[in-house]
């Protein structure tokens, strides 16, 4: 898949004032500062598109972008940490849970894990919460030119071992890196497979 445009859209706080769009969405979510905003960098190639912070639960609104004027890609606020009081932790909860199970133009989510990290309490409840609700998702580890790739499978391996605790079915997983392009590819192949199924 080209790009050819990648536009910031809008910023809504919660699924009621999203934007009305029949266009398919595929969401970005995962523990803050696991990277999505470098992975929209990255898939756009558009240096700056989504901000990128070095503060941990930066992101407290759902951002659309449009890629292509024929979809959008939704950078979700990260789950486990935010400099907010717990009664705002509560309310990113609700509506992050409120859009990925009501918004019905939601074609795919991407549930980002950092892979430089063993298995992650927060990452394996909210994926249990997913496959609870029945939701479809691909996990995209992060982050993995940061240690060596035998250091990084032994990780993603461990990873998908606690999962079989939670699904018997393996999930699609992609590996990721900013500074080596790694999974451009993949993800922007994972999303044009999806929009070809899409009705027009």
């Amino acid at each position: 898949m080209k790009i050819l445009s990648a536009t910031f859209k809008a910023s809504s706080p919660d699924l009621a004032s999203c934007p009305v769009t029949s266009l398919p969405e595929f969401a970005l979510i995962g523990r803050s500062n696991v990277g999505k905003s470098s992975l929209i960098n990255m898939l756009t190639r558009s240096e700056g598109l989504a901000k990128v912070s070095q503060i941990p639960g930066k992101t407290q609104l759902i951002n659309f972008f449009t890629i292509n004027n024929t979809w959008n890609l939704i950078d979700l606020p990260g789950y486990g940490y935010a400099k907010v009081g717990k009664k705002e932790r509560g309310k990113f909860s609700a509506f992050v849970t409120d859009y990925l199970q009501n918004r019905p133009n939601l074609r795919g989510t991407f549930v980002l894990i950092d892979s430089r990290l063993s298995p992650q309490a927060l990452d394996l409840e909210f994926l249990n919460w997913m496959v609870g609700c029945g939701l479809a998702f691909i996990l995209v580890f992060t982050k993995t030119d940061t240690l060596s790739k035998g250091a990084v499978q032994k990780n993603i391996q461990t990873f998908l071992a606690s999962m079989r605790e939670i699904t018997e079915e393996e999930p699609t997983y992609v590996l990721s890196s900013w500074k080596d392009q790694q999974g451009r590819k993949e993800v922007l192949g994972l999303i044009g497979d999806a929009l070809s199924e899409t009705p027009a």
